[in-house]
């Protein structure tokens, strides 16, 4: 065959800009994609030979090769894998952006397709990695041959990535593939041992099979004047010594020993792993053994991504047996609400072959479901345990600081880190309420909560039990759209007035969270917008008297009320929860707050409709006026109107209500 010049199949010029000059911010990301693509390819050839072991030829150790030449400007990727026919070539380095691993896996069959199609096997899956060559080099040749051949046959393909390409036949012996990147003037430090094995070390190490590089030693320069000893020296150098050692630990992290991985590393795999610039909050590193034996690494990240909130976002866990790569994403081995954990698996017990559905309802999956949850637990359970050793302690006389030296040093290493990660995924824990029945009581003590008497997010319920004034039964809350809302409400005025606080809760998710959790350490938890406003031992005979006397009395206006509001309220009562507001607006013990409703609307679904009790203030002037005067039903709907207002809602018609407050001012 004679040589050839074929132009690329797609916008070349652009592409290969957009490759080189956006896709990657960081240079040396190229020597990660061409060692990932090597990786791949040994990965593939491992795969066919499941079928064809002939494919191994007389070289079963599949292995990476990395190579610089500084007189000729070339780095030299090489692999002992799969290789390429011309075709191969053509079509997969001539198209750019055709994922030759989406081709591959989608041609697999039998116990080939187990092995890839279901576990998610191969590296590459956008086909562009390849071209992050030309970040460095000018121009790209690449050598190849397919194993199983029985010819030496193989293929160059040469491209300057300016729009063309050429492919030509060669003589190979081995089977394989060498990318050589021949460098620019501005990339010759990557022609240097100790920049290589950085760069591997960095962002290959974990990959399994061996990175090999040549040995360098150190050679001195020759005698200027061989005949006087004493003479200079030309300078020295490093020569290469043919011999070739690996430079990677061929070694997952996860299967390492702790002690053997140091924080730097534990973070950097994070950062691969994640794809997040930033380290961790925390990590979790176990080997676990019994009757399902796996080995886990999971991370808590410092900041929530963008889809935090997409429920059908799959986790963040990636599963392995006996490290082989079975699947990305495994959303089987942590619960939704704990979406946001980043992490590896690698399991001793499960089958290679296993599919996603066998694998949701294996026995063994549901035991490392269920040991990664306590993990994950665990580790924000340290992190609030921490941030709780930061606060002072103070002694039975109420000065003496109590923290130990070793408390404290724990405690500056780790302070913040809890009130961080809440501040991020605090309201998607809560989803665990409704989730996790088994975990529900770990879950709610990491919960965390404004407010009545304070201003920051921080009071958890163990707090709150902590600071219940004597004589309290119930944990009061209060949900609302914002937390100026929930502050101010009208029903938090009588709460106010007896110092008792009252948590506000102002995330979307609490409404339909607290549902899950009626109690807490056999403390019923009390909606202070739900039923009749009962404070038990904490309002006194008197009080109870005289609201009995106010509603007797008012017996006549309430049912004037009623009347005038039947379309709108289900009931009208005298309450004891107001002190400065007029009128506020409650729901019956069990049923659905105006808020949830309105929520649930503003996302489309449908609710049913909700009509609220209305609470008067019988010592309140307005109210006192409404009996006899001569705009009572105006008033009673502006009444109505703005209680609904005052707890974050809209008048069902918002013009009648500024008719009516217009006339009343005229």
């Amino acid at each position: 065959m004679t040589k050839q010049t074929l132009s690329f199949q797609a916008e070349v010029a652009q592409l290969l800009h957009l490759v080189t000059h956006s896709l990657y911010s960081n240079k040396e990301i190229f020597l990660r994609e061409l060692v990932s693509n090597a990786s791949d390819a040994c990965d593939k050839l491992r795969f066919e030979a499941l079928d064809n072991s002939a494919l191994y030829e007389e070289a079963p150790n599949l292995e990476v090769r990395v190579s610089f030449d500084k007189d000729a400007r070339t780095l030299t990727i090489s692999d002992n894998g799969i290789g390429m026919s011309q075709q191969e070539a053509i079509d997969h380095l001539g198209t750019i952006a055709k994922s030759g691993t989406k081709e591959f896996m989608s041609k697999l069959t039998g116990d080939q397709k187990a092995n890839v199609a279901d576990q998610g096997q191969l590296i590459g899956q956008f086909g562009v990695g390849f071209y992050s060559g030309f970040i460095v080099a000018d121009k790209i040749t690449v050598e190849s041959r397919r194993a199983g051949l029985k010819s030496t046959e193989g293929v160059r393909w040469i491209s300057g990535g300016a729009g063309d390409f050429e492919v030509e036949n060669l003589d190979r012996p081995a089977r394989g593939t060498s990318v050589i990147l021949h460098l620019r003037d501005d990339a010759m430090d990557y022609a240097s041992a100790w920049k290589l094995k950085s760069i591997i070390s960095k962002y290959s190490d974990h990959i399994s099979l061996p990175i090999l590089m040549e040995k360098e030693e150190w050679k001195d320069g020759e005698l200027i004047n061989p005949s006087d000893e004493q003479g200079g020296r030309q300078p020295g150098a490093m020569v290469k010594t043919g011999e070739w050692e690996t430079v990677n630990k061929a070694n997952a992290i996860w299967a390492r020993a702790k002690k053997d991985i140091t924080e730097e590393q534990y973070n950097e795999f994070y950062k691969q792993l994640s794809h997040d610039m930033d380290a961790p909050l925390a990590h979790t590193h176990n080997r676990v053994e019994g009757a399902t034996e796996y080995t886990q690494l999971l991370y808590i990240p410092g900041k929530a991504p963008f889809d935090l909130w997409n429920r059908e976002k799959t986790a963040g866990v990636k599963l392995y047996v006996k490290r082989v790569f079975i699947m990305d994403d495994a959303e089987a081995l942590l619960p939704t609400y704990l979406r946001f954990v980043k992490g590896v698996v690698d399991s001793a017990d499960l089958p290679l072959n296993v599919s996603r559905e066998l694998l949701q309802e294996s026995r063994d999956v549901k035991a490392i479901r269920e040991g990664c949850t306590k993990r994950v637990l665990g580790m924000l359970e340290e992190l609030a345990k921490n941030d709780k050793l930061a606060e002072p302690e103070k002694s039975a006389d109420g000065v003496t600081d109590v923290l130990s030296e070793e408390d404290k040093a724990l405690a500056q290493a780790q302070v913040g880190k809890f009130t961080k990660f809440y501040a991020e995924f605090g309201a998607v824990l809560k989803e665990g309420l409704g989730e996790d029945f088994a975990n529900k009581d770990r879950l709610a003590r990491l919960l965390r909560f404004a407010s009545s008497t304070t201003d920051s997010v921080g009071v958890s319920l163990d707090d709150y039990k902590a600071r219940m004034k004597e004589g309290q039964e119930a944990i009061y809350y209060i949900t609302a759209d914002t937390p100026a809302a929930a502050r101010n409400s009208p029903q938090l005025e009588v709460f106010k007035k007896k110092g008792i606080e009252v948590l506000l809760m102002t995330d979307r998710v609490d409404e339909w969270a607290l549902n899950y959790l009626h109690d807490f350490d056999g403390t019923p938890m009390q909606s202070v917008a739900k039923g009749a406003v009962d404070l038990g031992k904490l309002q006194d005979e008197t009080e109870k008297k005289a609201a009995e006397e106010a509603a007797e009395t008012f017996k006549p206006l309430l049912a004037k009320l009623k009347e005038a509001l039947k379309d709108k309220a289900e009931d009208v009562r005298v309450t004891t929860r107001l002190v400065d507001s007029p009128a506020c607006l409650v729901v019956q013990d069990h049923g659905m707050s105006t808020q949830l409703a309105r929520m649930l609307k503003q996302a489309g679904q449908s609710a049913p409709e909700v009509k609220p009790v209305l609470e008067v203030n019988a010592d309140h002037p307005l109210v006192k006026k409404l009996d006899g005067s001569v705009h009572f039903n105006d008033l009673a709907h502006i009444l109505f109107d703005q209680a609904l207002l005052a707890e974050g809602g809209l008048p069902a018609d918002p013009a009648a209500y500024v008719k009516r407050v217009n006339a009343l001012l005229v």
